[in-house]
């Protein structure tokens, strides 16, 4: 049974990518095995300086996916088409995480996606997930100029759903992001397995096993 420190939140925020869709690490691990890359080497490419700039750069909506999708496709030794959508098909909804925001919002939780946004053109990843009727607010690092880990992007979302930061919890899978938003003085929680984040979520926002 929930306590009552507990059951004091009253927003709730998901990043998207590897929390309310699959594992990334799974959808990486998969698009290397379609493109018949060793694995690791799309990680590697992420981790080095010019794969950092290239999606620091897409997520704050300064190129666009083509441009990112001809410029890592090189990184990485594959072929630039459609890029986003060869890397992304693994992306399926994590449905677990996604019933709890559902529950938490009916339950009068304000709900929010913040997500670095890989852009939407010409391939959209958020597409079929319905994010504006699913959730309170939704938040994406190109529309304003800004991306996690930064302080203001959270700020954002917060003023957003007029919840204060100790109020709040946050679900991501990144661990350095989740310490800037504890910083704020919003609670993390780290997304490594969709059952787990589930169970913990209800526990935290005492709402019943459906």
């Amino acid at each position: 049974m929930a306590t009552s420190a507990e059951s004091k939140y009253r927003g709730l925020l998901f990043d998207f990518f590897g929390v309310l869709t699959f594992s990334m690490v799974e959808v990486i691990s998969y698009f290397e095995d379609r493109e018949g890359l060793a694995r690791g080497t799309f990680l590697r490419a992420w981790a080095d300086p010019r794969g950092q700039e290239l999606f620091r750069r897409l997520e704050l909506g300064e190129i666009s996916q083509t441009d990112w999708n001809a410029e890592f496709a090189a990184l990485i030794g594959v072929v630039p088409d459609n890029l986003m959508a060869r890397y992304l098909h693994d992306a399926f909804p994590a449905h677990q995480v996604l019933k709890v925001a559902r529950q938490a919002r009916a339950a009068g939780i304000r709900t929010a996606v913040l997500s670095n946004s890989l852009g939407r053109e010409p391939y959209d990843p958020y597409a079929g997930f319905d994010l504006h009727r699913t959730f309170d607010a939704v938040v994406l690092s190109e529309e304003h100029g800004v991306r996690k880990p930064d302080a203001a992007i959270f700020r954002l979302v917060l003023d957003k759903l007029d919840v204060p930061a100790d109020r709040c919890l946050f679900v991501d899978d990144s661990e350095p992001t989740l310490a800037a938003a504890h910083r704020l003085g919003i609670t993390p929680l780290l997304a490594l397995d969709e059952v787990v984040v589930a169970r913990r979520l209800r526990e935290l926002l005492a709402l019943p096993d459906l």
